[in-house]
């Protein structure tokens, strides 16, 4: 992990995609987060291109640099994945509506006017709808995949019981087939 102080030296706005860190923030290079998250640095990568990751600081020599919100933001993105099994379209777009209230719950302030307050909470309900959506119907898919497979493991306890009983029927009386 690097403080800005340890970048300093290292760190110019000056030259195309590189750019300053936050003074107080503590930064980790891309195979930092990869351990602490369980992913591949490739991963990493892959999320940023997908945009579920923002770009991150950037050293002069192009090595990337996290900091704590990215790491739970992307242990976020794999719970979302183990979770609910969903496409990294449905999870960019949870992630993107968390974002959205956060940035609704900083903007509401006890003294702004009441029209404005609506129009905070509003857009606070359809994000948080449109989350609950995609969970619900996620939920269904999974309750009726369970439905089937425990259809499945019926008929399979089924077949075994026809076959047992058809074993005991062989051991009492060999060579004697039951009628079809």
């Amino acid at each position: 992990m690097l403080r800005f102080e340890q970048l300093t030296s290292v760190c110019s706005s000056g030259e195309g995609k590189i750019t300053v860190p936050d003074v107080d923030e503590a930064y980790l290079q891309i195979g930092e987060v990869a351990e602490r998250t369980g992913v591949t640095q490739r991963t990493l990568r892959f999320y940023e291109e997908k945009g579920l990751l923002r770009p991150p600081s950037r050293m002069v020599g192009g090595f990337r640099l996290y900091s704590e919100q990215d790491v739970k933001r992307v242990e976020h993105i794999r719970r979302l994945q183990d979770l609910l099994g969903v496409a990294l379209a449905e999870i960019k777009e949870m992630v993107e509506a968390e974002e959205v209230l956060r940035e609704l719950r900083a903007q509401y302030r006890p003294d702004s006017a009441i029209d404005e307050k609506r129009r905070q909470l509003e857009r606070a309900i359809d994000v948080v709808q449109g989350q609950y959506s995609i969970v619900k119907q996620k939920t269904e898919q999974m309750e009726e995949m369970k439905a089937q497979l425990k259809e499945r493991l019926k008929t399979f306890d089924r077949w075994m019981k026809e076959l047992n009983e058809l074993e005991t029927k062989e051991a009492v009386a060999p060579g004697l087939r039951p009628p079809k």
